[in-house]
């Protein structure tokens, strides 16, 4: 028998975030000491921007009924930059996006959205406004960890909930195993979600197998001779689950002893466009703002399902072929409810193409060098479209430096809900509504700090990028690129480094400072897969190995 910790409900935990809110809503919010140099120079100029910022958005609102705009957060898996929403690169590419370069052209690109490296962090980055690994997130788990997402961290959408917005998540989640860290327990009234991620969802099955992907796991892809541990390879995982905030999550699509498929994945994924079109209606159909969180599973897909749609023929790059298609009904649905003006959609990548299976998926790294897992601008930069036709001409482009972090204080100005932001820990991201109000050059950050995992790799400062020596190597060894004469990062011109290096090192020891004021936050650790009502044998059994192996 598992041991079993003393476990809150879900209830529980919904009660404790909203709690948390409340007591940390005083005094300013804390950033990092690079922005605060920034703040310095422009404060004046700032508070002046603001005042027209502010009285623009109650205008707005005003126009609206008195309520601020609805939010739909689309995020897309694995995509790089240049793949989608832009006609002359689907063209190099063979993969035709022609609704999401519909969305960019009637609304704005953001030209250099930075994102973490990999799907959790960028996730955790958006949900916080924290770089995630200030909440003790420095990697991507795919089985049974008993870990996630904290509830003591404040997510954009309990900030949103308590500035009376309606919430709701569909699609990929991939926060942790954990009670705590699943959406309804992170501020969203409803969430439709897969426990784990795509690995399993796709790869993890019998045609991943065939397909030469994935290698040792399925019992069919080779003799089972010599086998020792029976329980070595994963088993058991939790697939996709649906629930309301203050209850429990019940298991759907899967019964129990059946063994998940290409099949399964598929229809996972039409569930999810099924229940965003509902969640639309339903949305709309209420008095008050809602923010609806819509992140898909496709295009990440591992093998060759069906008739091919796409000139490139990869097997994720059909996926996102038909991806664009399913969004564009997204799309269309805002319109046809009549809500289109006053709701913000915006798009965008994750990180970079997960560059193991470059060539055969479809994807390639494009402009930029290097994908998922790597601090180079292939891994971390990716398109990014927002349309708000109140707002935002069509045809904009902004040029500014933007990190995924920077909507969650965004979204919150936006909402109205800024007070409701934590006033003790550090907020990476920015509030950036004078870029979206105001347009191009009205963005309020220059630099970024990138990890890969727990480690600083680099540091990217207006167009200039640090790579950080490795642990022990002289700082002289620090390369600095020019991302704008060399995206790719290939020469690190001496030049460049002569007069940075000591101004790099120097917001080096300035963040690092910042931590030691602010310590990380722990990442939440519990027993798997708690507050699930119809969880299937074979998962308890997975679940209570887990913990025979590690206690």
């Amino acid at each position: 028998m598992i041991q079993r910790l003393n476990t809150p409900t879900a209830a529980a935990f919904f009660i404790v975030s909203l709690a948390s809110l409340a007591m940390a809503q005083s005094g300013p919010i804390i950033h990092d000491a690079e922005y605060d140099i920034l703040f310095e120079q422009h404060a004046e100029d700032w508070a002046e921007q603001d005042a027209r910022v502010d009285q623009r958005l109650n205008e707005l609102r005003e126009a609206n009924g008195g309520k601020p705009p609805n939010i739909v957060y689309i995020l897309i898996d694995d995509v790089s930059f240049g793949q989608m929403g832009i006609p002359i690169m689907n063209d190099v590419s063979g993969i035709a996006t022609p609704r999401i370069n519909q969305l960019a052209a009637e609304g704005a690109a953001l030209t250099r959205m930075y994102t973490e490296v990999s799907c959790t962090p960028t996730r955790t980055a958006l949900l916080t406004g924290r770089l995630p690994v200030r909440a003790g997130v420095t990697d991507v788990k795919g089985v049974i960890v008993g870990e996630g997402l904290s509830a003591e961290e404040v997510t954009v959408a309990e900030v949103l909930k308590q500035s009376g917005y309606n919430t709701s998540h569909v699609g990929k989640w991939h926060q942790g195993d954990i009670n705590e860290a699943f959406p309804h327990n992170q501020g969203f009234d409803k969430a439709f979600f897969p426990v784990h991620q795509q690995v399993q969802l796709s790869l993890m099955t019998p045609e991943g197998a065939r397909s030469g992907n994935l290698v040792g796991w399925h019992s069919t892809g080779q003799s089972q001779g010599y086998v020792i541990d029976a329980f070595f390879k994963p088993f058991g995982l939790v697939t996709g689950l649906e629930a309301e905030a203050g209850g429990n999550a019940i298991e759907v699509g899967l019964e129990p002893g059946e063994e998940w498929t290409q099949s399964h994945y598929i229809e996972m994924n039409e569930r999810y466009q099924r229940q965003t079109l509902e969640e639309l209606d339903r949305l709309a159909s209420e008095e008050e703002p809602f923010f609806l969180q819509y992140w898909p599973l496709w295009p990440i897909n591992f093998v060759q399902d069906g008739e091919y749609v796409s000139r490139n023929g990869g097997f994720q790059a059909e996926k996102l072929q038909v991806l664009d298609g399913m969004l564009g009904e997204v799309f269309d649905k805002v319109d046809d409810l009549g809500i289109g003006g006053h709701t913000i959609v915006i798009l965008m990548s994750d990180n970079g193409l997960m560059y193991q299976f470059e060539g055969k998926s479809g994807f390639s790294q494009l402009i930029y060098r290097g994908g998922k897992t790597q601090h180079l601008e292939g891994g971390v930069r990716v398109d990014a479209y927002i349309r708000w036709p109140d707002v935002i001409a069509p045809g904009s482009r902004m040029a500014d430096i933007v990190h995924v972090s920077d909507l969650f204080t965004t979204f919150a100005r936006l909402g109205g809900g800024k007070e409701f932001i934590p006033r003790d820990r550090v907020i990476d991201g920015i509030d950036q509504t004078a870029l979206l109000l105001e347009g191009d050059g009205n963005g309020r950050r220059d630099f970024v700090y990138i990890y890969e995992g727990p480690v600083l790799r680099s540091v990217v400062k207006q167009e200039y990028k640090l790579h950080l020596p490795a642990p022990g190597a002289p700082a002289a060894t620090a390369g600095v690129y020019n991302l704008l004469r060399d995206p790719r990062e290939m020469f690190p011109f001496v030049e460049n480094s002569l007069w940075s290096s000591a101004s790099f090192q120097d917001m080096v020891k300035r963040h690092l400072k910042r931590i030691a004021e602010y310590p990380h936050l722990p990442l939440g650790t519990d027993v798997p897969y708690e507050g699930i009502d119809n969880l299937r044998p074979e998962s308890i059994k997975a679940r209570e190995l887990f913990f025979s192996r590690n206690k």
